[in-house]
């Protein structure tokens, strides 16, 4: 919390904007990665996309206006680039690897446990990734990025009721194709 603070009293008080945009990548660079990877599953473009986010920050970093917080600012850059690259040509003529990013945290379990906690979390991970884009946006924000309703709304520039609406219909599609998968197992 204290942070951010300090980087908004540096935005709103150095004139130099290299120092301000290495503080900006300090503070949201992995967090921008992380993101982006949600929407492009893929790590390398994530890292070019990110690069591209903080370029866009240091060249439009005087049309920030402080409607809402740099944090959402900054993402709402970053998934804009997110779904611009996502429509683009070369990414639609581009056969990707699959590669599932692991949220969940070891907690020392035994083995018997660990086993079934990384089946369930692969399985389910797979499930997330499965999930058309708007939905899986904001379940990744709501869930792993533990964003509030409220700043997921801001970030993807929707209704709050669309918000909420995709975040209920995301969950009951997990549901449903996790009860699917588990009786494909049992009656396979």
């Amino acid at each position: 919390m204290n942070s951010r603070s300090n980087l908004e009293t540096i935005i709103a008080t150095t004139d130099d904007r290299s120092i301000v945009i290495e503080c900006i990548m300090d503070e949201y660079g992995t967090v921008i990665k992380r993101l982006i990877f949600s929407y492009v599953k893929d790590w390398d473009i994530a890292s070019d996309l990110t690069q591209e986010v903080f370029i866009t920050c240091y060249e439009k970093l005087e049309t920030f206006q402080q409607k809402s917080s740099f944090k959402t600012w900054i993402y709402r850059i970053a998934i804009n680039k997110s779904k611009d690259y996502l429509k683009s040509w070369s990414y639609r003529n581009m056969v990707l690897n699959e590669k599932i990013l692991f949220f969940k945290k070891d907690n020392n379990k035994g083995p018997d446990a660990s086993i079934i906690d990384k089946e369930f979390s692969t399985e389910l991970s797979k499930i997330i990734w499965d999930l058309p884009v708007k939905y899986r946006e904001v379940i990744l924000l709501y869930f792993y990025q533990e964003h509030t309703l409220h700043e997921i709304s801001e970030m993807l520039t929707l209704p709050l009721s669309t918000v909420k609406s995709r975040l209920y219909r995301g969950q009951d599609r997990i549901k449903k194709m996790y009860l699917f998968s588990d009786r494909g197992e049992q009656h396979g």
